[in-house]
């Protein structure tokens, strides 16, 4: 079993510009370093008079590199290109208007802008900037020109609070969703391939996390997921093109992930199904990944009731809870493809077959039957696996590895059979 994620081990070339968003830099820098990868910096002057070179030197363990070392007379290869192919992956961020400008123009004046004409590998650009200059038709016309490029991984800034005291648009997007962005890069890499917008266009809507179901005003029905898998599978989709609607129960990871996704948090798993009866007309592709309760009380109590009145009557209060999943696919339209899920236990076969009669009854084009009884894996746990059935007995086994690498994997079979309808 091995426990390393998409980063370890890797090689990663932080570039810092102009943007008062560099000051989150260091940290970036430290993460990284504490997810093993191995990291260089490089900063623009402007950059440097935000954030200091030392800092990411001495979190990097590495030297920090400037325009004034570009032409240094110690060299044997021109730096920007001994960087270039050295760097595995290049992080951008923030990525300013004025070096955005400098790399789709071709102007190649200074160390980070030559490094970034010369690279080989693909490239995560974060903007930041603000509002007024984000909306520039000219800033526009660079950034989706960066956009289109195979090359680039692009994250557009998202809505907060700016460093002018402005509200709007121009916050460099948060580290997590950096990282995830490097990560999938490495994923794709280890395939020999660029992650690139291959979903762009399609809409998709994603459940996911546990429903919680009121018993009294004290207690309450609900189950161990985390809700991680649905949300890396929304973000996952997002970073290839997608628009992805999230619904969501009450999840318990970081609520950074969740940025940059059309969120509808929701409670139970009623209100669970109205909402996703409202947003499934529009989608292509409905992935069911939530935990949905088994069980609810009708007509809980607004007080607590006693723990002997409790126990006397709860299994007879207690009602099955909607089939979200087979009442969705009821109402599918044409074209659209459901993937559902199945967190199940027992043997590879028992798993096999027990999802693929789900799959059936509950009338998925795919359905992914998970172990939640194997160590390290499943519920509230970065990694995964299981298998993906499908169609004609299709059995793909997904073997043990992390839950943003599964997703792909689902993404995978979802583009797959979309390029076969549309």
């Amino acid at each position: 079993m091995n426990n390393s994620t998409p980063l370890s081990g890797k090689k990663i070339l932080v570039a810092v510009t102009g943007s008062i968003a560099a000051v989150k830099a260091p940290i970036l820098v430290s993460r990284l370093i504490q997810a093993g990868v191995e990291v260089r910096c490089v900063i623009t002057q402007s950059a440097a008079k935000l954030v200091s070179p030392l800092s990411l030197s001495t979190l990097s363990r590495n030297k920090c590199y400037q325009d004034k070392d570009q032409w240094e007379d110690n060299q044997t290869k021109p730096l920007h290109i001994a960087l270039a192919e050295w760097a595995e992956l290049i992080i951008v961020a923030p990525m300013s208007a004025t070096s955005l400008s400098k790399f789709t123009s071709g102007n190649a004046e200074g160390l980070l802008a030559s490094i970034l004409l010369a690279a080989q590998s693909q490239i995560v650009i974060a903007a930041a900037m603000n509002t007024s200059m984000w909306s520039n038709q000219s800033v526009q016309k660079n950034w989706n020109y960066a956009k289109s490029l195979a090359q680039v991984i692009s994250l557009e800034p998202s809505e907060g609070l700016l460093a002018c005291d402005r509200i709007g648009e121009g916050k460099m997007v948060n580290l997590d969703i950096i990282e995830l962005a490097s990560e999938s890069a490495f994923i794709f890499r280890a395939q020999n391939k660029l992650l690139t917008k291959d979903l762009k266009g399609t809409r998709f809507l994603v459940s996911a996390g546990p429903t919680v179901e009121t018993l009294d005003a004290a207690r309450q029905l609900t189950n161990r997921s985390s809700g991680r898998m649905g949300v890396l599978i929304a973000q996952a989709a997002k970073l290839r093109g997608a628009k992805v609607d999230l619904v969501h129960g009450p999840i318990s990871i970081q609520k950074e992930l969740l940025e940059g996704l059309n969120t509808y948090p929701v409670r139970s798993s009623t209100e669970m199904g109205e909402k996703i009866d409202d947003l499934q007309p529009l989608a292509q592709v409905i992935v069911m990944a939530a935990a949905v309760s088994d069980f609810k009380k009708n007509n809980p109590s607004e007080k607590k009731v006693s723990k002997e009145i409790f126990l006397e009557s709860i299994f007879e209060e207690l009602v099955l809870t909607p089939d979200l999943i087979k009442n969705q696919t009821k109402k599918k339209l044409e074209n659209q493809i459901f993937l559902g899920f199945a967190a199940e236990t027992g043997s590879d076969k028992e798993i096999i077959e027990k999802g693929e009669n789900k799959r059936v009854i509950k009338g998925c084009d795919l359905l992914m039957a998970n172990p939640i009884d194997k160590a390290g894996q499943g519920f509230d746990k970065n990694f995964n696996s299981g298998f993906l059935l499908g169609p004609k007995n299709i059995v793909k086994n997904l073997s043990f590895s992390t839950k943003l690498s599964i997703s792909h994997q689902l993404l995978d079979e979802i583009r797959n059979i979309k390029s076969k309808i549309y």
